[in-house]
């Protein structure tokens, strides 16, 4: 069994005793049929233990426990209560309790357990993948059904990624989440077949997807065909990553496989050409698009004009727009004005990491008047706060050189002062990227 033992006695983060008041908890949740634990804490897990092994059928069924919905609880790392559960300890603790579960099973002739489903969000890495697995595999065929909404695989082998989704139950799972995999079209060509089989999946995030147009091979062309055969086979897909991924030129290879009209589509760092915006543009994805993240591609160029094209088509139902390190200057921005404060329902819009100035800004705050729906603006540093910019200065330079905090301060007071006179104190206008949850495609 692998182990994820933290410090203090921690298991997964998780506290190693039952807490105080386990009996009323276990009371409690004897009067209902399903308890929602997207808000517990740790204590609602061990308090629930024995009510989630299996009754026999002879015991009463009124009151059996048959549905532990533990999905929906926020990352770690993300602002929370000291006493809530994040996704890791979830994992953590449903796991064992698979395993503990399954290890104190003893078979009673004519007697059948009541059926438990316990739904979770999944997070495993190397460190916890035996361990996962093996609650997995304790979960098939037994009383206890773990059903996976959400998987977020970091760092994780080919191989390992391919047995977990070979034990995932394919009626439950809607996300595939592959991180830090750096898989490639030669790793992901043999795992798509295995996402590819859940057929209610509606998100699907990869990255490192390498599809280069311009450095092609035999494989990696043979490789980049299956995989977009494969995702010919999604039937529910509406969000779709692919960041990090070298899609130049290859964006209507990769959407027009696609069976139904995507709402949240993220393209950061791809590499984007002139010609796959355009295309985008035209598609069917664009007038559905809810969510659109075009980060660290350059939009500062010939890719400026598809780019307003693409804001055009999907203005009547774009709700969150990222822009990080777009290259994006105040000519750009000005430029973009007109087409972007269409965006009517907009209620999220990254710029950091773009060379704008104060004037820029200022703009920006003034035009958006009109976006009655707009709560926050992440802005960069006014490059008008820098000392001695080359121009234009690389985003490298913007993210890492030191700013006057006096004349920042001025600029945030201004800001400030102009959403109070614009009536619009509720709207968060900030530099900080790292605070802000990121919204997810579900939440929108």
């Amino acid at each position: 069994m692998g182990s994820l033992e933290g410090p203090s006695g921690l298991v997964g983060g998780c506290k190693a005793g039952p807490p105080r008041g386990s009996r009323l908890v276990q009371e409690l949740s004897a009067e209902i049929g399903m308890l929602l634990l997207s808000q517990g804490g740790w204590e609602w897990v061990w308090a629930l233990s024995p009510c989630l092994l299996p009754q026999p059928t002879h015991a009463p069924r009124k009151h059996a426990l048959r549905v532990l919905d533990m999905t929906g609880l926020l990352d770690d790392g993300v602002e929370q209560d000291p006493g809530t559960m994040s996704m890791w300890d979830c994992t953590a603790a449903v796991a064992r309790t698979c395993i503990a579960q399954q290890q104190g099973r003893t078979a009673e002739p004519g007697l059948d357990p009541v059926p438990v489903e316990v739904r979770v969000d999944l997070r495993v890495n190397r460190a916890s993948y035996a361990f996962l697995r093996e609650a997995l595999r304790s979960s098939v065929g037994s009383p206890l059904r773990l059903c996976c909404r959400d998987l977020r695989a970091e760092d994780l082998p080919m191989r390992n990624t391919v047995a977990l989704l070979q034990l995932l139950d394919a009626g439950c799972l809607r996300r595939v989440d592959l991180r830090f995999n750096n898989l490639g079209l030669r790793g992901l060509s043999v795992i798509i077949p295995h996402v590819a089989r859940f057929q209610h999946l509606a998100s699907l995030r990869l990255h490192y997807v390498h599809g280069d147009s311009r450095q092609p091979s035999v494989d990696g062309e043979d490789n980049f065909r299956y995989f977009l055969a494969q995702m010919g086979r999604f039937t529910c897909l509406r969000e779709l990553s692919m960041g990090s991924s070298l899609l130049s030129g290859r964006l209507d290879q990769l959407l027009s496989t696609l069976q139904s009209p995507l709402e949240s589509l993220e393209l950061a760092f791809c590499a984007l050409l002139p010609e796959d915006l355009r295309f985008l543009a035209r598609s069917s994805h664009a007038v559905h698009l809810k969510k659109l993240d075009l980060s660290g591609n350059d939009l500062s160029g010939s890719q400026l004009e598809p780019f307003q094209g693409l804001l055009q088509a999907a203005a009547a139902t774009l709700l969150h727009l990222e822009l990080t390190e777009c290259q994006l200057a105040d000519t750009q921005l000005l430029s973009t004005l007109p087409v972007l404060t269409r965006c009517a329902s907009l209620r999220y819009l990254g710029l950091y990491g773009n060379p704008l100035s104060m004037a820029g800004l200022r703009e920006l705050l003034r035009d958006s008047v009109v976006q009655a729906e707009l709560r926050t603006v992440v802005h960069p540093f006014p490059v008008d706060c820098y000392e001695g910019l080359p121009w234009p200065p690389p985003a490298s330079v913007l993210l890492e050189a030191s700013i006057n905090e006096e004349k920042f301060a001025r600029v945030e007071a201004e800001l400030h002062q102009l959403l109070l006179a614009s009536g619009r104190a509720h709207v968060l206008w900030t530099t900080d990227i790292y605070g802000r949850l990121a919204a997810d495609y579900f939440s929108l």
